[in-house]
């Protein structure tokens, strides 16, 4: 059979079909690593800052909570609150109050 290859000179396509059955076995290995690398650049997970609910999320996008319906953007890893240009986003604090009723009278 070699001997008929070799004069023929078809051996050009013995290693054209060894080099597709290669490439068949080496291309999902390599699209294996290259997708779980890419989402482990470009997929995130934390908790939306409005009801602490943890979802996942793209990277440097917009997205909605699931829970709340919050609109979040996803930077560095972590969500923040979309708010419209001009606008100043504070926190609320708690403060205790005490009674006119309750002060001591001098």
């Amino acid at each position: 059979m070699t001997v008929i290859v070799a004069i023929v000179g078809w051996d050009w396509v013995i290693n054209g079909v060894l080099i597709f059955l290669a490439f068949l076995i080496i291309a999902p290995i390599l699209g294996a690593v290259a997708f779980r690398w890419w989402l482990k650049t470009n997929v995130m997970e934390d908790s939306c800052p409005v009801c602490d609910y943890t979802f996942a999320g793209f990277n440097n996008k917009q997205c909605r909570c699931p829970s709340c319906g919050e609109t979040l953007i996803a930077n560095h890893g972590h969500f923040e609150r979309v708010t419209p240009e001009g606008t100043i986003d504070v926190n609320a604090v708690d403060v205790s109050v005490k009674k006119i009723d309750d002060l001591p009278n001098n």
